[in-house]
């Protein structure tokens, strides 16, 4: 057979072109494989998909209270209503009425309790969204009111769990805290955080002629999805396809939450026969689905003349929601970072899973790390507050070692640590101690306007935490003119995961990532898959792929030394072009060959994380593969009159390992801060007496916009630190990372409050900064002198 897709090229012409580099192989700073058709408006995304013939739309009608029971549905008017083909409650549903990604405790649609505002009793299925929207309204739901938990403090005092508490301990805290020089207790009230992915919630669903359901579902986890649909329904997995090409954003929010919209679909599309879609609107988005849990810490510390701390007990109490969701494991992620970069001899934290009527919270960027690290660095501002240190000194002190002082409270060591030297190489580019004096200058000379200046760190382990869930999947086919299609078990939210792993596969094989055509992700391809969360999408996806891809290419080895009878090692691919001894191939020639010779071109690859375990029982393992470290270094301008502040300037050095591609690293480094500095500053959840949420939009939920960036950000990578661990090409993950490096933000704007007092006092901010709450925390410090 022949090959005319690729020019016919003479051996020197061969010769030069094996002698060059690829250009879109690891390491290259290549763009997003989507992001022309981003750019462009062509990349489709659910909504974008012609609908289907007889296609109905889905609307649901929500609780009105936080806590009832729900005593009568009267839906006779919502019948008669035009375009209503059929409504649905908590008794059509065939299956199991649960969807519990982890535990029981999601019903589908409400039986009898409601446990949160916005909780969805009924569906309606229309013959347009508007129609079902419409008809929704009419319902009549009797309800039983019932007293409300909306507060965590009162779930956690009356011991009101979701699941069970957990504890790290190391050392004995309660007696190296009665005998420390210095101690202090205090607590800080942490805010939530809604997703506002661009793309809310929302599925399409075909039923097929034996029963099954091909769903599309804007999902990080279509193995869930596949699951719950099939649960729902009562049949088996195997009837179930889903598909997920690309999402509009998720950050975590669709992890577990894209099921139920998913289930709806399928439910409608059972009863009816017909095709059935169902896209939530934002203020529907926000009001049904979870958010990142806000949390209430309490502490303990005690500590030397130094700064050193020297005993620590933490109370780390998440506001689960109404269900347990993936609250058991976002505690624990909370817990094995309250740590954050410091060395604690005596610790004991303890994690609590707080049941309240608002909506289940679910996994969000970070995973609860964030809301573990926020307490500690408090801690270290308070304490340099209290000993007239700069709190960066603090900080340095209290670093893990490298030989000794280096075990965390859940017992793993802390192996290759780099914190201390990158530390070093911000200071020096960020002029840090410099910066530190110009702003004490600045700061004494101008009453009004506050200047504030903060260096925080980040060590984020990464791995799931539940271990089974370190395993992935990928699939390649080689077709005869050279060409290669890849697919794998990660789901592109935009993060560039589909552009690294083709990187990956480019890299094995030596061909340019045009060669190869990567697929949506597809429960039929790539079966079993675990969601793309917890920072791994690429460090399992991209070793699975490249399993694949080298499963493949020894095969072609195999069989290039055979055909030529040449020894292995002087067969070498590159550019494009396969060197047996003196002779020179394409790689269109070498497939082509391959194939008339019966030499297999597809294989599945598979992966999973080595040395990972935790004995819950012990409360000690080794949760995580290995450390992501980075720095952030934040200036800001409070307003001390009004409270109101802007970011000035930021710099960023952050470890990756070896990149893979340093333009998406950047990207989401960037990415992650502003988003984690959003968190700690404008963006503030409220909820009302009556548990409904109030910031249920643009207009009251307030993201960071571009006036928010800081004027001047610099962002680099750690350089010359390949991943010591057998990562994909010795990288490291950067997905979650980068946010907690907008704790920096947090940070300067107490700096610059604490100037209000001469850094005599530590400001008493709960997180988000916003500005009423910044002048609050100067008001206090006012307070504080004059009384002093």
């Amino acid at each position: 057979m022949s090959n005319h897709s690729a020019p016919q090229l003479s051996q020197a012409e061969l010769e030069t072109l094996f002698k060059t580099h690829l250009k879109t192989g690891v390491g290259k700073g290549i763009k997003h494989e989507s992001g022309d058709k981003h750019v462009s408006g062509e990349a489709q995304y659910i909504d974008d998909k012609l609908e289907f013939p007889n296609q109905l739309h889905v609307y649901v009608r929500t609780s009105d209270y936080a806590h009832a029971k729900v005593t009568n549905i009267d839906i006779s008017e919502c019948l008669t209503m035009p375009g209503v083909v059929k409504v649905v409650t908590a008794k059509d549903v065939p299956g199991d009425l649960d969807v519990g990604p982890v535990l029981k405790g999601d019903p589908l649609l409400v039986e009898e309790l409601v446990e949160y505002y916005g909780q969805p009793i009924v569906a309606v299925a229309a013959t347009s969204h508007e129609a079902a929207l419409k008809a929704a309204k009419t319902i009549k739901i009797d309800y039983q009111p019932l007293a409300p938990i909306l507060d965590v403090k009162e779930a956690l005092e009356k011991e009101h769990f979701v699941q069970e508490s957990h504890q790290l301990k190391l050392g004995d805290s309660a007696t190296a805290l009665a005998h420390a020089k210095h101690r202090f207790q205090g607590e800080l009230h942490i805010g939530g955080q809604e997703h506002f992915y661009l793309e809310t919630q929302i599925a399409s669903v075909m039923p097929t002629e034996d029963g099954g359901m091909i769903v599309y579902s804007s999902t990080q986890n279509p193995t869930e999805v596949q699951k719950l649909v099939a649960s729902v329904l009562g049949i088996s997995m195997n009837k179930v396809l889903v598909d997920m090409r690309r999402m509009g954003g998720g950050f975590g929010g669709k992890e577990t939450q894209a099921a139920p919209i998913a289930c709806l679909c399928a439910l409608v599309a059972h009863l009816t026969g017909r095709p059935t879609k169902m896209r939530l609107p934002r203020m529907e988005d926000m009001t049904i689905t979870g958010k990142r849990h806000p949390f209430y810490a309490r502490y303990d510390v005690g500590y030397d003349d130094d700064g050193r701390i020297l005993a620590l007990d933490m109370d780390l109490a998440g506001n689960c929601g109404y269900s347990p969701d993936l609250s058991g494991s976002i505690v624990d992620r909370a817990m094995f970072h309250a740590d954050n970069a410091y060395f604690i001899e005596h610790a004991t934290i303890t994690g609590y899973r707080c049941k309240t009527n608002t909506a289940s919270n679910t996994a969000y960027r970070g995973f609860g790390g964030p809301q573990g690290m926020v307490p500690t660095e408090d801690i270290m501002d308070a304490i340099a507050r209290k000993l007239g240190k700069d709190p960066l000194d603090v900080r340095r002190l209290n670093y893990y070692g490298k030989e000794d002082r280096n075990i965390t409270p859940y017992h793993q060591i802390v192996e290759h640590n780099i914190l201390p030297e990158i530390t070093d190489e911000l200071l020096a580019s960020s002029d840090y101690y410099e910066r530190r004096e110009a702003i004490k200058a600045f700061n004494a000379t101008s009453p009004i306007l506050k200047k504030g200046l903060a260096l925080t760190p980040v060590k984020f382990g990464i791995s799931f935490t539940n271990s089974f869930l370190n395993q992935a999947g990928a699939l390649i086919h080689i077709y005869t003119d050279g060409t290669i299609h890849l697919n794998h078990g990660g789901t592109e939210m935009g993060q560039g995961l589909n552009t690294k792993v083709q990187q990956i596969v480019a890299e094995v094989f030596q061909v340019e990532t045009d060669k190869i055509q990567i697929t949506a992700t597809n429960t039929e391809k790539v079966p079993n898959t675990s969601p793309t969360a917890a920072s791994s999408g690429t460090d399992l996806n991209g070793k699975a792929a490249q399993n694949a891809a080298l499963t493949i290419k020894q095969r072609l080895i195999d069989f290039l030394a055979g055909y030529y009878r040449v020894h292995p090692e002087e067969i070498e691919f590159r550019n494009g072009q396969v060197r047996v001894r003196e002779t020179y191939l394409s790689f269109e020639s070498l497939i082509e060959m391959a194939y008339v010779n019966q030499i297999s071109l597809s294989s599945t690859g598979y992966y999973k994380t080595p040395k990972i375990y935790y004995d819950r029982d012990k409360a000690r393992g080794r949760p995580f593969y290995y450390f992501a470290y980075g720095l952030a270094c934040c200036e800001v301008l409070v307003d001390s009159f009004t409270g109101e502040y802007h970011f000035t300037r930021t710099d960023i050095l952050h470890d990756v390992g070896a990149t893979l591609n340093p333009a998406i690293d950047i990207g989401q480094i960037e990415g992650g801060f502003i988003q984690g500095m959003g968190w700690l500053t404008s963006e503030e959840l409220v909820w009302n007496e009556q548990g409904r949420l109030m910031t249920s939009g643009p207009a009251s939920y307030k993201i960071p916009a571009i006036a928010d960036m800081p004027n001047d950000l610099r962002v680099a990578l750690v350089e010359s630190r390949k991943n010591p661990e057998d990562t994909v090409y010795h990288s490291k993950a950067v997905g979650e990372p980068p946010f907690m490096l907008g704790i920096a933000a947090w940070c300067a704007i107490k700096d610059a409050v604490a100037s209000v007092g001469n850094y005599q006092y530590h400001p008493d901010i709960d997180a988000p900064a916003t500005p009423e709450r910044v002048l609050m925390g100067i008001e206090a410090i006012r307070k504080q002198m004059k009384n002093a």
